[in-house]
């Protein structure tokens, strides 16, 4: 009798629970990915603003405040996903349409970070190399000095082209790497919802009995 009831808790212990399914290394998926996007949103932003600061010249593509924004908004519909009630054979309509529109959200946000990384490493390299001279409250730079016709950069409002050629370009910098990581939080988020819905990761519901068995892929 004893040795039925330790096979039995044996076959119920094979099986993982349902409402564990859907986690990711102990932490539920949604929350993880959402909560890591919201953080590297916020610091797109807040690095974007503080660049804007520098100087009102600089254009929308080299401070991407706008990308920032566009990944918190990302992550709320992940922290939305994670609140609705779960249910692995998506009989919900709710759950499906915010899985939908999270694994669109998130590809088109890994968009947006390539975009910003390419924006911010062509910038990187141009400020990297620019010859700057104060002009009143501006500071004038250009790549070629000695180029008469060299195209200029001017910025407003700088009284130390020092802020040019050394704090901008390091915000440059921040901004790609920010956005590197933001592109592959994105990736693993779209791929994982992905892989997740097409069945690849293990989504049981148990029906009728403990065993093993009776455990069903939906």
């Amino acid at each position: 009798m004893g040795q039925g009831e330790k096979k039995k808790g044996m076959k119920s212990d094979e099986g993982p629970a349902p409402q564990d399914a859907h986690k990711c290394c102990g932490c539920r998926f949604p929350l993880l990915v959402a909560l890591l996007q919201l953080l590297l949103g916020v610091a797109v932003a807040a690095v974007a603003f503080l660049m804007l600061a520098i100087s009102p010249s600089l254009l929308a593509r080299e401070t991407p405040h706008w990308a920032g924004i566009i990944l918190c908004l990302v992550s709320i519909l992940g922290l939305i996903l994670f609140c609705i009630t779960y249910h692995p054979d998506e009989r919900n309509s709710m759950q499906f349409i915010a899985k939908l529109l999270y694994f669109v959200l998130c590809t088109i946000g890994l968009v947006i970070s390539v975009l910003v990384m390419a924006f911010a490493g062509h910038h990187y390299s141009q400020a990297s190399h620019f010859s700057c001279e104060q002009v009143g409250e501006d500071c004038v730079c250009t790549l070629d000095p000695d180029d008469p016709i060299a195209r200029t950069f001017t910025y407003a409002g700088v009284s130390d082209c020092e802020v040019i050629t050394g704090t901008l370009t390091m915000y440059f910098l921040i901004q790609i790497v920010l956005n590197l990581a933001q592109a592959l939080v994105c990736a693993v988020g779209a791929f994982i919802m992905w892989k997740h819905r097409y069945q690849v990761f293990f989504v049981g519901l148990q029906i009728g009995s403990p065993s093993p068995q009776q455990w069903q892929k939906v």
